[in-house]
C-alpha cells in the first residue's frame, strides 16, 4: 500500500513496487478519475460532488477493499491505507512540499501552474473534510505508516529503493 498526496510520487512507485514484486497494481485514482470522466467533470468538481455525496467514496472503498481482500497487489490511494491499515503488510506514505507536487502535476497534467496549484489545494482541502467527515479519520496523522519517504530530498531511483528494502524486509 502506497498512499500520499497528489503529486507525492505513489503512482510511480506503486507501479514500479507491484512489476517488481510480481503482484498486480491497483489506484484508487484511477477509480475516481474514470468515475470524474464518466459524469463529464474536472477533479476538483468531482471532489465537490463527493463532499455531498457519500456514496462515491463508498463505492471506491468497497471495491479497494475487495480487492485487498484478495491479496497480492500493491495498493496507490490516499485513503485506503487508514482502511487497511490492520490487514495491510506494508504501509508506505510518500510525500513532498505542495511546490513540489504542484509542479509536477502541472507537467504531467500538461496544465499551468496556477490551475494546477489551484485544484491541487481545492482536491486536499475536499479529502480531508471527507475522510474525517465520513471515516472520522484525520489524514495528518501518519503514525500508521511503516515507511515515510519525502519524495523531494532523494532521487526517484533512492526513493524506490528505500520502499523495495522495506517490503523486503517486511517479507514481501
Amino acid at each position: 500500500m502506497i498512499s500520499g498526496p497528489p503529486g507525492s510520487g505513489k503512482s510511480t512507485y506503486a507501479k514500479r513496487l507491484a512489476e517488481d514484486l510480481g503482484l498486480s497494481y491497483y489506484s484508487t485514482g484511477t477509480i475516481f478519475r474514470s468515475l470524474a470522466r464518466e459524469r463529464g467533470l474536472s477533479l476538483a468538481e468531482m471532489s465537490r460532488l463527493a463532499e455531498e455525496d457519500p456514496r462515491i467514496d463508498l463505492e471506491i472503498d468497497r471495491r479497494t477493499l475487495d480487492v485487498a481482500s484478495r491479496g497480492g497487489v500493491v495498493i496507490d490511494s490516499h485513503l485506503a491505507a487508514w482502511l487497511l491499515r490492520d490487514t495491510a503488510q506494508y504501509l508506505v506514505l510518500v510525500k513532498a512540499p505542495v511546490w513540489v507536487r504542484v509542479r509536477r502535476i502541472a507537467k504531467r497534467d500538461g496544465v499551468p501552474l496556477r490551475r494546477a496549484l489551484a485544484e491541487t489545494v481545492e482536491r486536499e482541502w475536499s479529502q480531508r473534510l471527507r475522510f474525517k467527515r465520513y471515516y472520522g479519520i484525520d489524514v495528518s496523522d501518519t503514525t500508521i505508516f511503516h515507511l515515510t519517504v519525502d519524495t523531494s530530498m532523494y532521487s526517484v531511483e533512492d526513493t524506490y529503493m528505500l520502499i523495495l528494502e522495506g517490503a523486503r524486509r517486511r517479507g514481501l
